[in-house]
């Protein structure tokens, strides 16, 4: 997946699946003589190309841009969701001052946005808002009233040691079943609670000291704090004993489980599953467990810690759930674990905070607003005929394949036919009616639409995969691909400078957004994807001995992408990012086959001094323009699933064999790979 804002969050199933017999475009040109030039900066032209491209296409850029202090990096990728904010604030300030129809979107997003801009209320209440919840914790006396309570906040998002979700089965892709995933842990991955190394104790010990002071802050006295916040870490280091890592996590077939409830509460009876479902309104006589090893720890120590423990560590886990909601004291808290664990220097602006909540709360509301103010028809309309070009394209390649079988060639361009793209926004929007929203009440908006957002994943409980729904916000700096559904999705967020501009010249849009849609539509033959047919189920398509060949190639880039290092000596995890790394490496290789079917591709002009070859390679550099804390790029090496922006860059072009024409790199310049070695899987 393309998908910025991964970091520490779950990979969501995906739902929706829309089989289309794709009759494909001709590979037309969109350009039209009234394109504008835009000049390419940045460039520091005292490097070598083929030394480091990366540095050579954004040295100037590099060296000279400051990272804001409330931010832990700056730049293209993830970090345009900043200048997003922004945009979505300046459409929430307007609408939060006008006087709105009650239930309208406007009066929602409006009030929403306004309650969580009222600091002083929200100060005011302190931890008032939790209160409840925690009385609910101390009423606690056995492990059904446990139970009990963590399937009901389970209802409002505060998730502790139970992950239920609902999406569609990865054998039969167009029903909705029941799901449970591994879960528990306050840090960002298992593997920080077993590291030694400086930076991940740090992390540690940072940890542990949040914990304390959210404990004195809800009435602890210093010394119990920092007791109780050592037994609350214990218990999630023994959870985090159970995880399977990143990359064990990358094997579709280990972590489909299907489970009978009824044999679940004979091997599992501490956890009560038939009541836990019962509790959640989740009506199911089987569950798909991602992670069963995880459930058979936590069935053990529900027994084996004791209760009191256990409540420690759900008041901890509430605390810490909501502590950025609260009253500054805890967003305080909060945020100095951020700076440790990120990087970044001082707490982001109340706006840009809000603008990020009402996004995640009530993101297709604000999203209509921002589509209509932002993205015009006329952008989608180009973006389709691009992702037909590049769609055809990789038909094309796909047919050159040397190491693929003719039969197995026929079932690829069926799976590849049958792709379903989505472009800018939903066809129908999500419905928030049952979302309460007042602008004195924040916590209580952010729970009802918490509560609501789960009914709606409930419902879905038992029923066909709704084809039409959206797993991102319109407005968020993002694309995705969903192989149990077939589909590739591209929100209005990322159709903008420098991934997209309907005004430019080919050369930048192929080499940028081009180059994302080649990337998502690989997704669908990474090493996860292609396990899924063209229906979007886990079923074998291949014959063999090509799946045989094909394996060897995804071994060749996770071996060649383990030797670049960050940092010194810090290495990519080339078995983690194995499927954003071939992504990558073919999404460049399809959307340069595509800009050469256009008639600036099939020119040699130069334009700005630069050949239509050279500006599509310098826009690539552009889109992964990224600068960020050297804090923030180890969280990123040890979590994110994508490399870092310099190797996403230049990794891939290594392998690009018109690259290498295109800026003349030679045997002695560091980027360059004998021809024999450049990897091509697609």
């Amino acid at each position: 997946m393309f998908i910025f804002n991964e970091i520490n969050q779950s990979m969501k199933h995906a739902v929706i699946f829309f089989m289309t017999l794709l009759v494909m475009a001709s590979c037309t040109n969109p350009s039209t003589p009234e394109k504008k030039f835009i000049e390419i900066t940045g460039i520091d032209s005292t490097l070598t190309p083929g030394d480091n491209f990366f540095r050579y296409a954004n040295g100037k850029w590099y060296d000279s841009i400051p990272i804001p202090a409330s931010q832990a990096g700056v730049g293209a990728y993830m970090f345009m969701n900043y200048p997003q904010r922004l945009r979505l604030q300046g459409i929430l300030d307007s609408v939060s001052a006008a006087q709105n129809p009650a239930g309208s979107i406007e009066q929602k997003v409006g009030d929403f946005y306004a309650a969580g801009m009222d600091t002083a209320t929200i100060n005011k209440r302190g931890y008032d808002p939790i209160k409840p919840t925690l009385s609910a914790i101390n009423d606690i006396r056995n492990l059904p009233s446990l139970m009990t309570f963590v399937a009901n906040e389970t209802k409002v998002n505060n998730g502790s040691i139970m992950a239920f979700g609902v999406g569609p089965d990865d054998k039969n892709s167009n029903m909705n079943i029941a799901h449970a995933y591994q879960t528990g842990l306050g840090l960002p991955d298992r593997d920080y609670y077993f590291k030694s190394d400086s930076a991940t104790v740090a992390i540690q010990d940072a940890y542990k000291t949040y914990l304390a002071t959210l404990l004195q802050l809800t009435g602890s006295d210093a010394a119990t704090a920092k007791k109780d916040a050592a037994v609350v870490y214990d218990i999630e280091k023994q959870l985090a004993a159970s995880h399977r890592t990143r990359v064990e996590r990358r094997d579709v077939k280990a972590n489909y489980n299907m489970m009978a409830i009824t044999d679940l509460e004979k091997t599992q009876p501490n956890i009560g599953w038939s009541a836990f479902l019962q509790n959640l309104g989740a009506q199911a006589d089987s569950i798909d467990v991602g992670q069963p090893a995880y459930y058979v720890k936590l069935n053990g120590l529900l027994k084996s810690i004791p209760i009191d423990n256990w409540k420690l560590y759900l008041k901890a886990n509430t605390i810490n759930g909501y502590a950025s909601d609260l009253s500054k004291p805890f967003a305080d808290a909060a945020f100095e674990f951020t700076k440790v664990i990120s990087g970044q220097a001082v707490q982001k602006t109340r706006g840009e905070i809000m603008a990020n909540a009402v996004d995640n709360y009530l993101g297709e509301a604000l999203g209509q607003l921002y589509v209509k103010k932002y993205f015009p028809e006329d952008a989608k309309k180009r973006m389709l005929v691009l992702v037909n070009n590049i769609q055809k394209a990789y038909a094309a390649r796909i047919d050159k394949l040397e190491w693929m079988s003719d039969s197995t060639k026929v079932k690829a361009k069926e799976k590849l036919a049958a792709m379903t793209k989505k472009i800018g926004y939903p066809d129908t929007w999500t419905d928030y009616s049952n979302v309460q929203v007042a602008r004195n009440t924040y916590f209580e908006n952010l729970v009802s639409a918490s509560a609501a957002s789960y009914q709606r994943e409930l419902a879905k409980l038992g029923k066909p995969v709704d084809k039409s729904e959206w797993y991102t916000t319109p407005s968020t700096v993002t694309a995705y691909n969903n192989p149990s559904a077939n589909e590739i999705v591209f929100p209005a967020g990322i159709l903008q400078s420098p991934y997209f501009d309907n005004d430019a010249d080919d050369a930048l849009n192929y080499g940028g957004i081009g180059m994302v849609i080649g990337h998502e539509i690989t997704h669908t033959f990474d090493d996860q994807g292609a396990q899924y047919d063209k229906d979007g189920n886990v079923k074998n398509w291949w014959t063999e001995d090509d799946y045989t060949k094909f394996k060897s190639r995804i071994q060749q880039v996770i071996d060649q992408y383990s030797t670049f290092t960050v940092l010194d000596s810090l290495h990519v995890k080339g078995d983690m990012t194995v499927g954003e790394n071939t992504a990558d490496i073919a999404g460049i290789a399809v959307a340069y086959d595509a800009f050469k079917m256009t008639q600036e591709g099939q020119d040699s002009t130069k334009v700005g001094n630069y050949t239509p070859d050279q500006r599509f390679f310098l826009s690539i550099a552009r889109i992964w323009k990224v600068k960020m804390k050297d804090e923030y790029l180890r969280l990123w090496i040890n979590n994110n699933p994508h490399s870092p922006p310099i190797w996403r860059v230049n990794g891939p072009l290594m392998n690009t064999s018109p690259f290498y024409d295109a800026f003349d790199v030679k045997p002695n310049d560091k980027m360059y790979l004998p021809e024999e070695e450049r990897i091509t899987i697609w």
